[in-house]
Formats: C-alpha cells, structure tokens, sequence
C-alpha cells in the first residue's frame, strides 16, 4: 500500500506540473498576441516597439524639404509626431542648410524641438561648441542640446572623451542645461562607459523588439532609420521616449 501512495503521490505532482507549464505558456502566448512587442504601422511603414507613449523623428538636410503642418498632423492608431531632433552644426563651420528653416517651421506647428551637432572628433572641440552656439538659440520648451558622436577617425579613447567633455563642458556652461549625447551601442560602450554617466543619453539600437540592448539608463531610443512620415520624401529615423507627457515635460527647458 505504501508504494502505491508514493506512486500516486508522484504521478499528481507530474500532472500539476504540467498543468502550470500549460498555463504558462497560454499567459505568454495571449500577452504575445494582445500586447506584442512591437507593431507595424503601415502609415510609418515600420514596426514600432509597444508600451511607449511619446515618438519623435530626427531630421537634417538629408531629409530636404519638409512639410511640417503635414508631419504634425500625421496619425496612426494613437501615434504621433511628438518631438523632433533637428542637425544644427557640424564640425567647426558647417551649419545645416535645412537648419534655420526646419528649426522656425517646427515651432511654427508647436512640435517640441532640439538641435544636434555632429562631432568631427579630429577637430577643436571648443570651435564646434562654437559653431553650435553661434547658430542655436534655445528657448523655454525646446529639448536640451545635444552632441551626435559616432565616428572616432582614429582617435584614442583617451582623446575622445576629452574632446566630447570639452564640448559637453562649454554647451552647458553656455545654455545652462546639460547636454545629451547621442551615440550607438557599441561607440558608448568603448568611450563613454565611465566618466559620462551623468549625461542623458539618447542610444541608436535598430531591430530590437523592445527595448535597446544597453545597460546604462537612457532616456532616447533610436530604433528605427526606415520610418516614412507625411510631409517627408525620404526616409527618418524614428525615435521613443522612455518615460510618460510629465517627465517629458520635465526634460523640457524652462
């Protein structure tokens, strides 16, 4: 008799084990289905990563002309053009040519706006903070600035960080804020891993379902370079923001 209530026992425990497995697996599967981890969007002509609320592109002159009324009045199952990261400057000279006119025509339709510069990392790094502040005036409501460095040219990690500290240094002294820095993965995993972490950063991670593949804490995602918008001929990157319309607002400057 005790073999078989051992028996019994062992083959109830089985079972229940099985029927957990079973339910776990529907909850997965349902989740899946209703909540999936991201959801293509035909008017964007992308996926776009669920359970984020505020989406926003970025534009420089490869963009062209664009047609701001339409890019703010475009929707798509709830999703909207909620910010937008205009090329400003690159280098020590160079100046967007699309600059000035995206920069008056997005606030012309009261989208949410911050500039960039594209850091030349073999160039002075106090004449590009130079040129960026000589061409951008922020304002109450606009995103903080922000330096774009994804190219080393040969530069040490060494040098790299002094150059981007340089820039971050005088942009924030100038405007009063602190800069956020754009970057992909594996440029801030090689030069601004220690040293940086106090900076907002915005990260570039394509084809990720949910969320980019980085430790650090970022406020920006970068997740797509296909998007299509109306009001856009070509191509835009696609961007989230990580956080609710109230931290937003606190990003914002005052």
């Amino acid at each position: 008799m005790a073999r078989k209530k051992k028996r019994s026992s062992g083959t109830f425990f089985k079972i229940f084990l099985a029927l957990c497995l079973v339910i776990i697996g529907l909850y997965y599967l349902v989740n899946l289905f209703i909540y999936p981890p991201h959801v293509f969007y035909p008017g964007f002509q992308i996926e776009i990563p669920n359970g984020y609320e505020i989406h926003g592109i970025d534009v420089s002159r490869y963009q062209s002309t664009v047609n701001w009324k339409e890019v703010k009045n475009m929707e798509e199952k709830g999703i909207k053009i909620g910010f937008v990261f205009i090329k400003a400057t690159e280098g020590t000279s160079i100046v967007d040519e699309q600059f000035r006119r995206n920069w008056l025509q997005a606030e012309a339709q009261n989208i949410p706006k911050g500039a960039y510069h594209f850091f030349i990392a073999t160039r002075s790094a106090k004449k590009q903070a130079a040129n960026f502040i000589q061409m951008v005036n922020l304002k109450s409501g606009d995103m903080p600035p922000v330096l774009d460095v994804e190219k080393s040219l040969g530069v040490s990690v060494t040098e790299m960080q002094k150059g981007v500290k340089t820039w971050l240094d005088e942009v924030e002294k100038h405007y009063g804020v602190k800069p956020i820095i754009y970057t992909n993965i594996d440029f801030y995993e090689r030069y601004f891993q220690t040293g940086f972490e106090d900076y907002p950063l915005w990260i570039a991670h394509y084809l990720q379902p949910e969320k980019p593949r980085i430790e650090s804490k970022w406020i920006f995602w970068q997740h797509s370079e296909k998007g299509r918008v109306n009001g856009i001929k070509a191509p835009v990157d696609f961007n989230i923001f990580y956080g609710d319309s109230t931290e937003f607002q606190n990003l914002l400057i005052r």
